[in-house]
């Protein structure tokens, strides 16, 4: 065993498999059980993913602690670990994983892997339990291909910041609607939505494209079906995301990982004597940040990556600054 390579330090990120939640939850396997098939879930499904998970837990380990230091972090753990620059990182996925990782890293080399390719697709998890005895050392010494990864960032006027590998929400944390001051550039609005998601190219075939999906299939509803309260301005191109679509399209959905600006939509945006309606898609850009002041007097919330237990409080008083980040995510291809 090479003395060097076994110097090296790889955190092996994990998760809690859906079995572990549901023991967590009724204390036993035997009442997770009882409980999921009275109401006719096949609870089979659930054993069998958290074996094949497990099995991968173990093979990864003793393949990553041939080739060097291994220490293992919960899922739970991550935003408050401490990582080290000469760290590698081994995400034993989901994708969800993978972006819920990435944002705490300053910009060490992730490695996302598939525990179970026939369960999940992972589009950010390009390799195998198996590939790991050769792709690790290669990363060790920089000879993988590394894809750049543009992450947005939220930095309030307090001094607190908080990144985002696929998008961050901005609203409350029920379903009040936000109040708040909306500016790009020299546009400014008063607004009351259901919230705003500023979205990464990587995230912007997730959670964006399923708002201006339903927008567009809202205001095709209502050409065909018109109706004296449908808002003029919701049937401009440019309310549809094309500008985004055409910045990012191309064969390889991973062009879009690196583009420099991020996207901004509201959500349900409502029309007053007070509030206004005008601003509600946008580019953002280093140069040209969207900026928000809240009017909230509490249950205001920033989160990023679907995570709403990890979260910056925006109530009234914060304003949050919101552009690309300084820092790139690093994923190993």
């Amino acid at each position: 065993m090479n003395s060097r390579m076994t110097e090296r330090k790889i955190i092996l990120v994990k998760r809690k498999t859906r079995l572990e939640e549901l023991i967590v939850r009724y204390n036993t396997i035997q009442q997770a059980r009882f409980f999921m098939e009275r109401l006719g879930a096949d609870f089979s499904d659930y054993v069998l993913e958290d074996e094949n998970y497990r099995r991968a837990v173990a093979t990864t380990t003793s393949e990553l602690t041939a080739l060097g230091r291994v220490q293992i972090v919960e899922r739970e753990h991550v935003p408050n670990f401490i990582f080290g620059e000469q760290d590698t990182i081994v995400v034993l996925g989901q994708d969800g994983l993978v972006a819920n990782t990435l944002k705490y890293l300053n910009e060490q080399p992730l490695i996302g892997v598939n525990p179970d390719p026939l369960r999940w697709d992972g589009i950010l998890l390009p390799f195998t339990v198996s590939d790991l005895r050769r792709v690790v050392p290669d990363v060790f010494v920089h000879r993988r291909p590394i894809k750049e990864v543009t992450l947005a960032k939220a930095q309030l006027n307090d001094g607190q910041s908080l990144y985002a590998v696929n998008d961050l929400f901005i609203g409350r944390k029920t379903h009040v609607s936000a109040r708040y001051e909306l500016r790009l550039e020299e546009q400014v609005e008063q607004q009351s939505s259901s919230g705003i998601i500023v979205s990464t190219g990587l995230g912007a075939t997730g959670w964006l494209t399923s708002v201006l999906a339903g927008a567009a299939g809202i205001v095709g509803s209502a050409t065909r079906h018109p109706m004296s309260l449908t808002p003029d301005h919701l049937v401009s191109d440019k309310a549809f995301g094309q500008e985004a679509a055409t910045e990012g399209s191309s064969q390889d959905p991973r062009a879009a990982w690196s583009l420099p600006s991020l996207f901004f939509t509201v959500r349900e945006p409502f029309p007053s004597r007070t509030t206004a309606t005008e601003l509600v898609f946008g580019q953002v850009a280093a140069q040209k940040p969207l900026r928000i002041a809240s009017q909230m007097p509490e249950n205001g919330v920033i989160f990023s990556d679907g995570v709403e237990s990890d979260f910056l409080e925006f109530n009234a008083g914060i304003e949050a600054t919101i552009g690309p980040a300084e820092k790139k995510g690093h994923l190993v291809v």
